[in-house]
């Protein structure tokens, strides 16, 4: 192997390496992490990505859509 392929090698490993060590750093501790089985907090965040839900593909229900236009094959 050439001394170019061997140094670029050692890079490479050194940034893999330094990149695990910086996960490992930065992920945070299990106790610090909510608890998945809580009930505090479970109903309102529910409730706000149903409301969430509603509001994005609800649209307007009031409004007639089926007389719009419709996409024609290309054919």
């Amino acid at each position: 192997m050439s001394a170019r392929l061997i140094s670029i090698l050692a890079v490479a490993v050194v940034v893999a390496a330094g990149l695990v060590v910086a996960r490992w750093i930065v992920q945070p501790s299990p106790a610090a992490l909510p608890a998945a089985g809580k009930a505090s907090g479970s109903v309102a965040t529910d409730e706000a990505r149903r409301r969430h839900r509603e509001e994005f593909f609800g649209g307007d229900t009031e409004q007639d859509i089926r007389g719009g236009q419709e996409m024609k094959p290309r054919w």
